[in-house]
């Protein structure tokens, strides 16, 4: 059987290895004083300083992480390290968009345990933040510290508009931190990391064909962080560093996330997904979610399409689709376990057709006969199940 994966979402098909003859020769401690240590250190900042030029940012800006949950995670928690006003009247430390991915929804609860108080900014019914909603959200917690405000949704593929956003933040509170996920989006929609307004970012080496557990976090100041350790990654994150990993997510961004083959690609997978859009529609049981997502549409990812079949259970399509050959999911694949849609709810999505749902999500290696394969599955799918 022929297997066809559209789970690029969850994790990406990785990408070739390194040419022959370049196999990874760092095996020292990048802070050891010997000559091993030295040349894994070499290599390590060579990979910080790649990565920099592609992103458009200061080499010195950039802590190498374990991936983009562990980079939210030093960004939220370290509000813990801050001075804690009192009499804060309810008002929230931490607002957050109610389609946030798990590593931020998730340790925001964790955060509230721990009495740092967070609140929800809410989502229009395409699954972005409008300008409106944030400065509600704003207006209402006058003294929030940071803003969680992801670049590309990882179930709907809705954009937000983060210039837009940032500026409209910042104007009201020069002191907010805006903190924003962008795991969805190197490599895949165009990034102005500086040009945004914003003081950090994720990225996950992963999702752009690169190994698990090498990741980047953008810091546009230095954060004070709750773990402590050997001091690597300027404080920021202690830990004996992953140089191969680095250096494999520096060749993968250059790869994915230069000009010139973001374009192209980005192209491709915009026509790509017109035609799985279009082709789609001619299934009566199909509903786009959101419904008014157009074939080609701009407010959203060409990487990530999330869709309903009314009365199929979307578990039920997953595993169907699976014995036919093709690999899709429900939704994040961080969690998996829980059943419950809360990106979809945040949305407004009836509850029906969000029971439905399926994430259906390409990668760089999708063609077109994949494209016209799975939509003729889902066809055969939607009249028998």
């Amino acid at each position: 059987m022929i297997r066809r994966y559209f789970d690029w979402a969850a994790t990406a098909i990785p990408g070739p290895p390194p040419r022959e003859g370049s196999a990874f020769p760092y095996y020292g401690n990048p802070s050891s004083p010997h000559a091993e240590g030295r040349e894994a250190r070499k290599a390590l900042e060579e990979a910080r300083s790649r990565c920099a030029a592609v992103l458009g940012v200061r080499r010195e800006e950039l802590v190498f992480t374990s991936g983009g949950t562990e980079s939210n995670a030093l960004v939220l928690f370290s509000l813990l390290c801050r001075p804690r006003a009192g009499g804060n009247g309810g008002a929230a430390e931490l607002l957050y968009s109610a389609v946030e991915h798990p590593s931020i929804r998730e340790n925001s609860a964790v955060l509230e345990r721990l009495g740092v108080a967070c609140a929800k900014i809410a989502v229009g019914r395409e699954g972005g933040v409008s300008r409106a909603a944030l400065e509600k959200a704003l207006a209402k917690n006058p003294r929030a510290k940071m803003a969680a405000l992801m670049a590309v949704n990882n179930e709907t593929g809705a954009v937000n508009a983060l210039r837009d956003l940032s500026a409209a933040a910042k104007r009201g509170s020069e002191r907010l931190h805006i903190h924003c996920d962008l795991v969805q989006a190197a490599g895949k929609i165009p990034v102005d990391i500086g040009g945004w307004g914003i003081d950090s970012a994720s990225i996950s080496a992963h999702k752009i064909g690169g190994p698990r557990g090498a990741g980047l976090l953008w810091l546009k100041k230095p954060l004070p962080v709750l773990i402590r350790g050997g001091g690597q990654e300027g404080r920021i994150r202690p830990g004996t560093e992953n140089t191969a990993g680095a250096l494999e997510l520096a060749r993968r961004l250059e790869e994915r996330a230069a000009p010139e083959s973001l374009d192209l690609s980005y192209r491709e997978a915009s026509a790509r997904m017109a035609a799985l859009l279009a082709r789609l529609r001619r299934i009566p049981r199909f509903v786009p979610v959101p419904e008014s997502r157009a074939d080609e549409d701009p407010r959203f990812s060409p990487w990530i399409l999330q869709a309903a079949f009314s009365g199929i259970p979307g578990e039920v399509m997953v595993r169907a689709l699976d014995e036919r050959g093709f690999a899709v999911s429900t939704g994040s694949a961080c969690s998996s376990a829980d059943k419950k849609r809360p990106v979809l709810d945040a949305m407004g999505v009836d509850p029906a057709t969000a029971f439905s749902g399926i994430r259906i999500s390409q990668g760089w290696s999708t063609g077109m006969d994949d494209i016209e394969a799975l939509a003729e599955t889902v066809e055969e799918l939607c009249e028998k199940l």
